[in-house]
């Protein structure tokens, strides 16, 4: 989610909204029966983001509004999870992606004024006293029946750009920090890390300890398999690794573990971009990988990449949204495929994970889509995974979708953003599956949608 995105997508043509609203695709790009999506986006008169008929969206955040402990809704709301609370309700951790001079959209308000609010023993980095890191995370809980948020709370202070992540399976989110500034006048520490956040309906601010033993890089997203405890990491770069990380104690991060990077058995240091100097990796065909070791995971020279792939890993052009579901993990490229508009990756992880016995039956990765026509999908980024199986993903566009692709590989437009050239972010579903969260960014709005949903 670099500025630099946004200026690539600016030069790339685009086709008018009214017929982009209205269409629905497949992988050829032909129209696909009305019962792959739920029909066609209908214009909403708020003039703020269209919905198929029958679904409908809540506003139940809102960028500068004073929140439960004194503090200001933070802008830039990045990727999110959600969790089961009590009693119909829903518990929401949702990322910042805020640099410390991003005042404007600073939880501690324009100047710094409500700064005293918060310990400074609870910020990771104080910034010196001048320019706290305020990107982090909020905490907010929904309540399903009266359709708002009762409680909305910082829950972690002091990091810089925390961008997506993803939730563990013992109620907390491990947030990711999409930055490698290091300590300077400005800064007291080196940043590139995750963090942990506890999913807590009451509570405050977070230990801000970093978990050294996930690296330090451009960290987009994680997934968590909770059948090994293994955590499996995207990296936003252009020449970026996916990477996973086996905890020496499954969900006791802070106690180390073992940081890998992904590679195909069959082809050492393969370019999995599909660039038109890259070789080519045909969709739906499952390879095998194996996973190399790395070292000096903290990486000073922001050169574990470059060192991944020397060594034989595998190289993505721009690993985002990742999210774990039915046994599989999958994760979008934003500026992968022959027209650099974007992919999505499926990875079957294998019956032996992470044990010495792994090489009798890898993990499978495979390109699951790369339309390569931007009517279709365009420059996809934090994504989930629906009850029944659909992937659908936000579009990192100054005109985006929220786009579904079923198991089947067709595609629908499930939302549109109409109402500012913000990109969309932290596509999740309730717990129960019968809402749906995502924000708008550059807004500053997060909403709520309900509809009639498939089942699972």
């Amino acid at each position: 989610m670099k500025s630099t995105r946004r200026e690539f997508m600016r030069s790339s043509a685009m086709m008018s909204i009214g017929f982009l609203g209205l269409q629905h695709f497949s992988i050829a790009g032909t129209n696909t029966p009305p019962q792959t999506g739920y029909g066609p986006l209908l214009r909403d008169p708020n003039g703020i983001f269209n919905l198929p008929k029958g679904f409908t969206y809540q506003i139940i955040s809102r960028q500068g509004k004073v929140m439960s402990d004194g503090l200001l809704v933070p802008g830039k709301a990045d990727g999110m999870a959600t969790f089961k609370g009590k009693n119909n309700r829903t518990i929401i951790v949702r990322n910042h992606e805020n640099t410390p001079e991003d005042l404007d959209n600073s939880a501690f308000g324009k100047k710094n004024e409500l700064l005293g609010k918060v310990d400074k023993a609870k910020f990771y980095d104080y910034g010196r006293g001048t320019l706290p890191g305020n990107g982090g995370t909020t905490t907010l809980v929904y309540n399903h029946v009266t359709k708002k948020v009762e409680h909305e709370y910082l829950s972690l202070a002091g990091t810089i750009r925390n961008c997506a992540g993803g939730p563990t399976p013992w109620n907390s989110w491990i947030t990711c920090e999409e930055t490698v500034e290091r300590a300077n006048e400005k800064r007291e520490k080196d940043h590139g890390f995750t963090f942990e956040v506890p999913a807590l309906e009451t509570g405050g601010l977070a230990a801000p300890l970093p978990i050294k033993g996930m690296g330090r890089f451009n960290h987009e997203a994680v997934a968590v398999d909770p059948r090994t405890g293994i955590v499996y990491l995207t990296e936003d770069d252009v020449e970026g690794l996916i990477y996973r990380f086996i905890p020496n104690t499954p969900g006791k991060f802070l106690k180390g573990g073992k940081l890998q990077a992904l590679a195909f058995v069959e082809q050492a240091s393969f370019d999995t971009r599909n660039w038109p100097e890259s070789p080519k990796l045909d969709e739906r065909k499952p390879a095998a990988v194996r996973w190399i070791d790395l070292d000096n995971i903290e990486a000073p020279d922001n050169d574990l990449r470059h060192r991944g792939f020397k060594n034989g890993a595998a190289r993505f052009a721009r690993g985002e949204g990742m999210w774990y579901a039915h046994n599989e993990i999958y994760f979008a490229c934003t500026n992968g495929g022959t027209n650099r508009t974007g992919q999505v990756f499926r990875y079957v992880p294998g019956a032996h994970e992470g044990t010495a016995r792994e090489k009798e039956g890898p993990g499978k990765l495979e390109l699951f889509a790369e339309p390569n026509d931007k009517n279709i999908l365009k420059y996809c980024d934090n994504l989930t995974v629906s009850p029944w199986g659909d992937v659908v993903l936000c579009e990192d566009d100054h005109h985006p979708f929220l786009v579904g692709i079923t198991p089947k590989g067709e595609y629908y437009k499930l939302g549109e953003n109409i109402g500012s050239d913000s990109e969309l972010t932290g596509v999740v579903f309730s717990p129960d599956g019968s809402t749906l969260f995502v924000n708008i960014q550059h807004t500053g709005l997060t909403l709520a949608i309900e509809g009639p949903w498939k089942k699972a």
